[in-house]
């Protein structure tokens, strides 16, 4: 009986209806087509402060989806350093989150180089510099064996498990990811870039090559298929964040695509809007940046503290523009009476709003 889509005599072959994908893939490039605009728009130091948090939603959550939790400090401090962005009261970079974040820069920035198998085994091994997965040693940089069993996506407690996938077996996986190779080659001048994506991810993660990170490294090559279809190397939208959003859905659409036949089209309508929802996110992001871009210009003749200016850049970048006088003390850590007297100073510059209220409940709104 034929369980699973790689068992099908037509694997790796696969199809979908175009009259289907047509309706959304036109509104999802037309969105596309505005928002690389406005990145391209950018100037550089905006653009790096975009690509930074960027990066940081897509490191976390990348490693959210697959049960990792990494710490935000060592992200933000693997990426400022990547991007020369300042690291200054940063920790040092953590190994296993510098692989991460490394994996990420190079499938986005070196988009352009060949895909290979000696570049899939340095991404895997980047992961687990270690040779461990928690406590679990694994193969770092080399394909899975079968020496433990078959390759199988478990849920449920112990003598309750419930499988809900099994992959390829190791023998094969060589040859597979030959094919894969081969594929990921030929379909650069004859598929759909987005659709090419949306491809490589399930068809990545359906071999499952390594025996521990191959989600995060499917996300890279759906990541770098994507550059290579805007031809951009600058990290615009995060992808993984939109997946956590969703991440029932996506296991469902992924376990339903998996046992079904070689038609992946559910799978690509739902990527496609995955996408779409992650070009939505990006574009509420730059909304924020041009907007404070455009509060500096206007108050670049005024003279703002050091304290000041790091309070104001927290509520234009929060996008939660409400400022107490404990959230200023919280943020620039000074005292209260010191707090209100910059507080003030910014009032009489027109800089904030005083909002209705009184004693505790005071609160301010940066004038935009």
């Amino acid at each position: 009986m034929k369980q699973y889509i790689w068992q099908q005599h037509s694997w790796p072959t696969f199809s979908w209806s175009k009259e289907e994908l047509l309706p959304i893939l036109s509104k999802v490039r037309l969105k596309q087509g505005k928002l690389i605009q406005k990145i391209t728009s950018l100037l550089n130091e905006d653009l790096r402060q975009v690509e930074g948090i960027i990066f940081e939603a897509e490191t976390t959550k990348t490693a959210q989806i697959e049960g990792e939790k990494y710490s935000i400090k060592s992200i933000k401090s693997s990426i400022h350093r990547r991007l020369g962005l300042s690291y200054v009261g940063l920790p040092p970079t953590q190994r296993h989150v510098d692989g991460l974040v490394k994996i990420l820069f190079d499938a986005t920035l070196n988009h352009d180089k060949p895909l290979n198998t000696s570049r899939l085994l340095s991404w895997q091994a980047a992961l687990f510099p270690t040779g461990y997965s928690g406590l679990t040693k694994i193969k770092a940089g080399k394909f899975r064996t079968d020496e433990t069993g078959p390759m199988q996506v478990i849920s449920g407690a112990i003598g309750k498990e419930k499988v809900h996938y099994q992959a390829p077996e190791a023998t094969t996986i060589l040859k597979e990811i030959e094919l894969f190779l081969n594929w990921w080659q030929e379909s650069k001048h004859t598929t759909d870039g987005i659709i090419r994506a949306g491809i490589a991810h399930f068809y990545f993660i359906t071999l499952h090559p390594f025996d521990d990170g191959n989600g995060r490294i499917a996300r890279a090559l759906t990541d770098m298929a994507l550059s290579q279809d805007d031809k951009l190397a600058k990290r615009y939208y995060s992808l993984s964040n939109e997946i956590i959003n969703q991440k029932q859905k996506y296991y469902q659409i992924l376990e339903q695509s998996q046992k079904g036949n070689l038609d992946i089209t559910d799978w690509l309508i739902w990527f496609i809007k995955c996408f779409s929802s992650a070009l939505d996110t990006s574009e509420d992001l730059l909304i924020n940046i041009f907007q404070k871009t455009k509060f500096w210009n206007q108050h670049s003749h005024q003279e703002i503290n050091s304290r000041q200016r790091k309070v104001l850049n927290k509520l234009l970048e929060s996008g939660k523009n409400n400022l107490t006088t404990r959230k200023y003390i919280n943020i620039a850590k000074l005292s209260r009476a010191t707090a209100i007297r910059e507080i003030n100073n910014l009032v009489d510059k027109k800089i904030l709003h005083k909002n209705q209220g009184k004693g505790r409940n005071v609160s301010y709104k940066i004038k935009l």
